[in-house]
């Protein structure tokens, strides 16, 4: 069993079908959100795919300072308010300190916490307690068994629902590895779980003053995704990545979305199969 997540009022995520949690890594302007948060809705709809929308108001976690981070809090929500009203879908944003929280939950549908802040317990219980369901991205620093711990802290303080997100785990140095048996592992806690496409490309540390990434291998994790059940995807699209203010080494063409979900939808729909039935022992 899975414990279904609702998300705003049309969305609903661990009933069996894909769902897909994407928009550009941060916000960069508000015509730039609503043109990629409508041609996103508009391909998700004719797919019948569940959608989220997200955008960061701040990368907190850059690796230059002198890195764009976003519009700020104030600004930034005015601009996802925007986007959930005119396009009428979900929207989701991260947070990165407990004094964010409140205003955040006031504005969204979705709070997100960031893997590095997996663990940060005062952060958690007030995402929790805002009454907004909570997705965590698992630290590349822990291991799936590891998120107990998270979800107690979640479960503790009444979250309204939980989601999990792989987003690739730290491989020696600038590499990450997604493992997919820690996808499965995942699972086993109840709640819906997310695979990050487009973080889990990422080359931590081998860019000069940036992140770089491989987006080649964007289809092939889709996919490996898709075949055991996960029950969404998260990508970062952008309608010109070389020209993205935050890692447009592996933000996917907003183009090429379509495309890739159908290729996606398909292999998901011939595995007929959900990640939290793959435990079962031989």
């Amino acid at each position: 069993m899975i414990n279904t997540v609702k998300i705003g009022e049309t969305v609903e995520f661990g009933t069996g079908m894909l769902g897909l949690i994407a928009g550009p890594c941060v916000i960069e302007s508000r015509d730039h959100c609503l043109r990629v948060a409508i041609e996103a809705a508009r391909i998700t709809r004719e797919l019948g795919l569940p959608f989220v929308f997200k955008a960061s108001f701040d990368k907190a976690n850059r690796t230059s300072i002198d890195s764009y981070r976003g519009p700020g809090l104030e600004a930034g929500l005015e601009i996802l308010a925007e986007v959930r009203d005119t396009v009428r879908v979900p929207v989701a944003t991260d947070v990165h300190a407990v004094g964010q929280v409140e205003a955040v939950a006031n504005t969204v549908d979705m709070i997100q916490i960031p893997a590095f802040l997996s663990r940060q317990t005062d952060l958690l219980l007030a995402a929790a307690e805002s009454g907004r369901p909570v997705n965590v991205k698992k630290g590349q620093f822990l291991a799936p068994a590891d998120m107990k711990h998270v979800i107690g802290k979640l479960e503790g303080a009444g979250a309204s629902g939980i989601m999990l997100t792989e987003r690739g785990t730290s491989f020696g140095y600038n590499n990450l590895v997604v493992d997919f048996k820690g996808v499965c592992r995942l699972a086993d806690f109840g709640h819906p779980v997310v695979l990050d496409v487009t973080h889990s490309l990422q080359l931590p540390g081998a860019g000069e003053g940036e992140t770089s990434g491989e987006r080649r291998f964007a289809g092939p994790l889709a996919r490996a995704a898709a075949a055991i059940g996960v029950d969404a995807l998260f990508i970062e699209v952008h309608d010109d990545p070389p020209a993205a203010l935050s890692d447009a080494s592996t933000q996917l063409p907003i183009e090429t979305l379509q495309r890739l979900l159908e290729e996606t939808l398909r292999v998901h729909s011939a595995a007929n199969t959900r990640v939290v039935d793959q435990g079962v022992e031989s």
